[in-house]
């Protein structure tokens, strides 16, 4: 079983690795690994207007897809948790599991032929843009913050506030929300994870100006290697950090219970 792991861990690090190597090689063409050392090649990432626009469209993205899902995850969950029929509530689950059953690539399809017609002409705006990407991220917040729901007594602790004559706005803000944040947190930082590395959707209906990172790091692979290598790190850096920051958010979670 041992051996497994370590097979499993070394095949799932080494394009990591050689990605990192290649991004600070100075040349690399027919040979495992690059020759020479340089850091010309993340100054080229970063003075390129095409991947700078494309970096601040993508922060721009993620910001905004993690506090659509805080606005709409958030009531949704407590909707599908305080469902009196458990056929309600598991129809409902089913239901905010389908983008993730989906294909990427249909749902793609589904938008282009949706929302490139006359009536609704927005293929290629930015807003549609970040709509898609609440589509794909919503369920892994749902998700989320269902299991903190089943498994704390947050719905106890309203009943009582709503017998003390507490309003539902108030009982969310007071009492919902602060013992969901750790949940919340973690949801948010797994949705940025997502938001910041997906490309099949965006690729297919984001327009020109609104171009996520990753679409344009496509393109990197068809000019030098080391330039690719650099614009790739720079994303696997981003996921890096959301991913240390979920685990370091699981932790402050475990230990406060």
């Amino acid at each position: 079983m041992r051996i497994i792991a370590v097979a499993y861990f070394l095949f799932l690090a080494a394009p990591m690795v050689l990605l990192v190597v290649g991004a600070f090689g100075e040349s690399w063409s027919n040979t495992l690994f690059p020759t020479g050392f340089t850091l010309g090649w993340f100054v080229e990432v970063a003075a390129d207007p095409s991947f700078r626009r494309a970096f601040i469209t993508s922060l721009q993205v993620v910001a905004l897809t993690c506090i659509a899902n805080v606005l709409v995850g958030v009531p949704l969950a407590w909707a599908i948790h305080s469902a009196a029929r458990r056929r309600v509530r598991m129809a409902a689950r089913i239901a905010v599991l389908v983008p993730v059953a989906m294909p990427e690539l249909v749902l793609a399809f589904g938008f282009i032929l949706v929302f490139s017609s006359d009536t609704l002409p927005w293929l290629g705006s930015f807003w549609l843009l970040v709509a898609g990407h609440v589509v794909l991220t919503l369920p892994y917040t749902l998700t989320t913050l269902l299991a903190d729901l089943e498994q704390s007594r947050l719905s106890v602790y309203d009943q009582v506030a709503a017998t003390l004559g507490g309003g539902f706005p108030g009982r969310m803000v007071d009492i919902i929300l602060p013992l969901l944040a750790p949940s919340l947190m973690s949801a948010c930082l797994t949705v940025a994870a997502l938001s910041i590395g997906e490309f099949q959707l965006s690729n297919l209906i984001a327009g020109f100006l609104s171009r996520t990172y990753p679409i344009v790091l496509l393109q990197a692979f068809y000019g030098a290697t080391g330039f690719a290598c650099a614009a790739t790190v720079v994303l696997l850096v981003l996921a890096a950090l959301s991913a240390l920051g979920n685990a370091m958010t699981g932790r402050l979670a475990a230990k406060e219970a």
